[in-house]
């Protein structure tokens, strides 16, 4: 049995060269199917082997080797595919000296990631289908890992995954970069996948837990590798900025006991002050390219929003006016509900509680589904306007509609301190105060 240092090896090489590899090896194959299946193969002939022979010096070189081995015999028990044996066997000859690919060639490489990057996008997908496609391939996370992350059984994501496959394999999806247009379009495809995948780890849609951390790590490391495999995409940076940020808060985003904690509550000595780094040295560099006219959009001024949180060490010094003003811009640059209610939240801050409700009045009803987020929005605004009876409503209704257990707690944790705050206010006591 492999001892834990070998399979945290293991474990860390796959994450690390996963995305790599399979990459490689559609390149390879032109199936996506076949070239997970092999670098899965790889990734099991490794638990076998290094165990007892030891961490190679090279292991991504040593998963590329095996998996191109075993890419060979394959082709050669396909009658209908000798000549893709021939090609491949070429390779295998040489296969101890080609391995510096994964080193010496890391352009090449990294272009390989940036096409199943984009193969994991392809628009005949669904976005539910491209986010497991996403962290499957290209995160490396397993089924299981993926299923979790959202909230479904193991079977169907593995049937959304297969699907997702398929589906790449009918609509004839290769591994090429797109250009022009559909570039364009692809990249947004992208980035959206990879926010998706950090705000559903940052706050959970349904399930016990507040956030799931490794989800939003594993985000995080996508907006990095994407960052350096499209360096002169602006937005691109943004993203990075903007979850480098925002991730930073993870680990004070609940208390001691696992208890949920807002923005204003936290203690900012706990925000992870790399992160903070990290997502300012992202921003500056999109901040550069702005300067040179290239156009911004949605992610550049959403890290700029999470900067001005990010610059200050207590919540009293926060611009609230320069973070309205940003939310101005995202609307024009963005709009739409989910854009609408924070750019409430920003305005009744900094522009008092009656200007934060004429913004999110003039959001439609039903405008971002059956969620949370107007109502608990709206308690917030009408619980700083002193209308502390409105508030508890408001509260309680967010709390009727979320899946979250943590959220739910929280919500109705604001509802009754709202009561209090009614009952203090009015001096009502006894039952009929708490109708």
């Amino acid at each position: 049995m492999a001892d834990a240092t070998t399979v945290d090896a293991i474990t860390a090489t796959w994450r690390l060269e996963s995305a790599r590899l399979v990459g490689a090896l559609v390149r390879m194959t032109r199936d996506v199917e076949l070239a997970e299946d092999l670098a899965q193969d790889a990734l099991v002939a490794a638990l076998e082997h290094w165990p007892t022979g030891g961490v190679p010096a090279n292991p991504a070189a040593w998963l590329m080797t095996t998996a191109k081995r075993r890419a060979v015999d394959t082709f050669r028990r396909a009658d209908t595919l000798r000549r893709k044996t021939e090609e491949l066997g070429h390779a295998a000859a040489e296969e101890v000296s080609a391995m510096p690919d994964l080193d010496s060639q890391v352009d090449h490489i990294e272009d390989d990631v940036l096409r199943l990057v984009f193969l994991c996008c392809h628009p005949a997908l669904t976005p539910e289908s491209r986010a497991a496609l996403t962290l499957r391939l290209v995160g490396g996370l397993t089924t299981s890992e993926i299923a979790r992350g959202f909230l479904v059984p193991d079977a169907t994501m593995g049937q959304r995954i297969s699907r997702a496959k398929r589906t790449l394999a009918e609509a004839g999806a290769q591994l090429e970069l797109p250009t022009g247009t559909e570039r364009t379009q692809r990249l947004d495809d992208v980035m959206a996948v990879v926010y998706l995948v950090f705000t559903e780890g940052y706050v959970a849609t349904a399930g016990d837990d507040w956030t799931r951390p490794d989800l939003a790590m594993e985000g995080i490391r996508l907006a990095r590798l994407l960052a350096d495999v499209a360096p002169d995409e602006l937005e691109v940076h943004g993203l990075q900025a903007l979850l480098e940020l925002q991730g930073s808060r993870l680990h004070a985003r609940t208390d001691a006991a696992g208890n949920p904690l807002l923005l204003d509550d936290q203690d900012r000595s706990r925000w992870d002050h790399l992160l903070i780094r990290r997502g300012v040295t992202a921003l500056r560099t999109a901040e550069d390219m702005a300067a040179r006219g290239v156009p911004v959009g949605r992610y550049f001024l959403q890290a700029q929003i999470a900067h001005e949180h990010a610059r200050t060490a207590t919540p009293e010094e926060t611009n609230w006016p320069r973070i309205a003003a940003l939310y101005d811009l995202l609307r024009e640059a963005a709009p739409g509900p989910v854009v609408e209610v924070n750019r409430a939240v920003a305005h009744g801050r900094a522009f008092g509680p009656a200007a934060g409700m004429k913004v999110l009045d003039e959001v439609p009803a039903g405008a971002v589904g059956v969620s949370p987020l107007i109502p608990s929005v709206r308690g917030d605004l009408l619980s700083r306007a002193g209308e502390h009876d409105a508030a508890a409503a408001s509260f309680d209704e967010a709390a009727r509609v979320t899946r979250n257990a943590a959220e739910r707690l929280l919500l109705e944790g604001r509802a009754t301190a709202s009561r209090s705050a009614a009952h203090r206010r009015t001096g009502a006591t006894g039952p009929s105060g708490l109708q």
